[in-house]
């Protein structure tokens, strides 16, 4: 490039691809002429290649000593003469080249050629992760040096790539782009913001760039490969988002996708089912979902969702393909939780790391499409994609990575630089929390944890028909004074709970003795199973919080329960076992018991007496719950099944039991039997909830499936 006017600039940036621009060309050419100089390099605090020439840079005080050929800018003339002295190959390593002729104080005077010591127009990451942080200022987001309190123009995220520019047969420049530059991933989150992708005041300005019509979209695979007892559920789901299935992989569940497949065969072409016996690692399984889309010219679009995600918005297709992106993820969450299905940023090693903006994205305070390096459990991919810029086979596997780590990694390294969008507006998924079992079991069923967790405890389980506890109107249902019933679980939940439980097996028969609680005494004692031998106390708490709490503030005006129950169980009632049980009062601010079978055709008999009111309540429908205080005001007695089982659920609130009885010893010293008696009366009145367990707590726990 040869220009003979002085006047004439010349800005040249090399690394083109991992370059973005914070300011305008006016902010621009002013920093440059302040510079005074007639060619102004990137610095660097890092040399390299040859880090032998160090000495022979001029000693910086204040600022970055290095020069980086990144990016440059200066008058025309002076860069051509600085060009005209290339003699190596085009191969040759450019940096070095312009190192040379810098730390050359004959040529570097000639020339007049310094460095950005103080980046105010250029800004490397390489090595400056910790002194740039993103800064929103005058309706417009920038990166900032916090070193040097400036604000660069370009900001540039170099490090180890490689780069090869080939001349193809038709004389086209190309180029191979291998990225295996951690920087590429800070430069992104900058990108995601710079210099007006997201504000404060606009948000997101690029979410609606390049969108395309849908009146046409053809989506050609549908994969699952998780193993929990909600693919049936999923599927349904599933279905009901999908335009057009044309093959379903699916590793687990034959008998259920079966199921679903007879409902659905009018719309879906194609089926392929890999049992166990063929042994496929997780990673060979999702090769060989994304490798149908990749043979099948016709594949728009590869649509993969993890059948522990649940999937609540029948637009999802249709939001996450307008967007029109190589690789798009939607934002999945974990109920109550900060956990998602995406990182921010990545540790030094290639693992999680949370970025800046990680919980308002989250959260939803920040709103946009971003470019994020990791994702899971849920994403699209295009398939003119898969046939070539991601046309090897084996993306899920990279190293020990787990294969979701591995394909994201891939994609941003391999030959194709995809990068991973993730939109996080107007989309509804959850992903719920599982526990791994074994495929080969006695139980034909997933055990309990898998299918009874937050999510889909309030998708599929809890009664979901017009309920006036619900809907803020007032409840006037009460049989007896102060006993309110009300719908509550579906019969799915129903069926699946008495099925858990009689799997489980393990009924205390009704005896005194009762090692499970404090003391090892049960005053009145019931034949059941406790939520925690199941593992479902966790769940069974959050219930009480967020399906029963609403309920006693419409019933008992200003009292909000905590969900601190300390006992939950599952009683059985049968002539041959417990038939009945005596009158007592329970330990409990409040009581629900909840009917899991249908009287009159599972069981005879029946009910429950209040003895004060002397109201009689018979056995509720199936899945309807009554609910009544403890304590003193409503001593009661279960009256007797005929014949048949009878199943119910039963909760105590124990709000007022985790305040501990304290008194001083001085109080009773002179009269020690006093205090006996105190603390066996204390026992006798706890029923159903004042001890704790003294087997292990078994809290619910998330855990990936392979």
């Amino acid at each position: 490039m040869a220009v003979e006017r002085e006047d004439k600039l010349s800005f040249k940036n090399l690394q083109f691809f991992d370059v973005i621009f914070a300011g305008g060309p006016e902010e621009l050419l002013k920093k440059f002429q302040k510079a005074n100089h007639k060619v102004v390099f990137a610095a660097d605090g890092i040399l390299w290649p040859d880090k032998r020439l160090a000495d022979k840079y001029p000693v910086v005080h204040i600022g970055k000593r290095y020069l980086n050929s990144g990016g440059f800018i200066g008058y025309a003339p002076y860069i051509n003469r600085i060009v005209q002295q290339w003699n190596l190959q085009d191969n040759d390593d450019d940096q070095l080249f312009y190192t040379k002729i810098y730390i050359d104080p004959l040529k570097r005077e000639a020339i007049n050629i310094t460095l950005d010591h103080k980046c105010k127009i250029f800004q490397t990451l390489n090595g400056a992760v910790d002194e740039v942080v993103l800064k929103f200022e005058n309706g417009k987001a920038r990166a900032k040096n916090t070193f040097y309190e400036t604000l660069p123009v370009a900001i540039n995220g170099n490090g180890p790539t490689k780069t090869t520019l080939y001349i193809s047969h038709t004389g086209q420049e190309c180029f191979t782009f291998y990225s295996r530059n951690p920087f590429i991933i800070l430069l992104n989150y900058f990108g995601n913001y710079v210099p007006n992708s997201w504000t404060q005041d606009n948000g997101c300005t690029l979410c609606e760039f390049d969108t395309v019509d849908l009146s046409a979209v053809d989506l050609s695979a549908l994969n699952t490969k998780r193993e929990t007892q909600l693919v049936f559920g999923f599927l349904d789901e599933a279905f009901k988002i999908a335009f057009r299935c044309e093959e379903v992989s699916e590793v687990y569940h034959e008998k259920d996708i079966k199921v679903f497949f007879d409902k659905a065969k009018d719309e879906i072409k194609t089926i392929k089912i890999v049992g166990p016996e063929e042994n496929l690692s997780q990673a060979e399984a999702r090769n060989m979902g994304m490798d149908f889309c990749r043979q099948d010219e016709n594949c728009d679009y590869y649509f993969s969702v993890d059948a522990d995600v649940v999937l609540t918005n029948p637009r999802t297709l249709k939001i996450l393909i307008e967007q029109n992106r190589k690789i798009i993820a939607p934002l999945v969450t974990r109920h109550g939780k900060l956990w998602s299905n995406f990182w921010g940023a990545l540790s030094p090693d290639g693992y999680y790391a949370r970025s800046e903006d990680y919980v308002d994205i989250v959260q939803g305070n920040r709103v946009g499409v971003w470019n994020v390096p990791y994702m899971a459990n849920v994403y699209l991919i295009k398939g003119k994609i898969l046939r070539s810029e991601m046309n090897e086979r084996n993306y899920f596997v990279r190293d020990k990575l787990d294969p979701d780590m591995a394909l994201c990694r891939n994609a941003r390294e391999m030959r194709a630089g995809v990068q991973v969008n993730l939109p996080n507006a107007s989309l509804h998924f959850r992903l719920y929390k599982g526990k791994k079992t074994p495929l080969l079991r006695k139980h034909s069923k997933c055990s309990a944890p898998q299918r009874w967790t937050s999510f889909p405890l309030a998708k599929w389980h809890i009664y979901s028909r017009e309920n006036t506890l619900f809907n803020n109107q007032t409840c006037n249902t009460a049989p007896c004074p102060d006993v309110f019933w009300f719908p509550i679980f579906s019969e799915k939940a129903c069926d699946e709970l008495v099925e858990e439980m009689e799997h489980y097996g393990k009924w205390s028969g009704g005896k005194h003795h009762d090692s499970r609680i404090s003391g090892g005494y049960e005053n009145v004692p019931t034949d059941d199973i406790h939520m925690k031998q199941v593992d479902l106390e966790n769940v069974w708490l959050h219930f009480i919080r967020e399906f029963i709490a609403p309920v006693t503030l419409k019933v008992f005006a200003g009292y909000y329960t905590k969900g601190f129950a300390l006992l939950n169980f599952v009683v059985k009632y049968s002539p041959e076992r417990q038939r009945s049980l005596r009158p007592h009062h329970d330990a409990s601010t409040f009581t629900i018991n909840i009917a899991l079978n249908n009287v009159g055709e599972d069981f005879q008999g029946g009910g429950c007496k209040f003895l004060r009111y002397n109201c009689s309540i018979e056995s509720p429908r199936k899945g309807w719950s009554f609910m009544h205080p403890g304590r003193l005001t409503h001593l009661h007695e279960g009256l007797p099944v005929k014949n048949g089982t009878r199943y119910i659920a039963h909760l105590v609130d124990a709000n007022s039991s985790e305040q501990p009885l304290v008194i001083k010893a001085s109080q009773f010293l002179p009269v020690q039997a006093s205090l006996i008696s105190l603390v066996v009366q204390f026992k006798d009145i706890s029923r159903h909830g004042t001890g704790k367990h003294n087997n292990e707590d078994k809290s619910l726990v998330v855990l990936k499936f392979g």
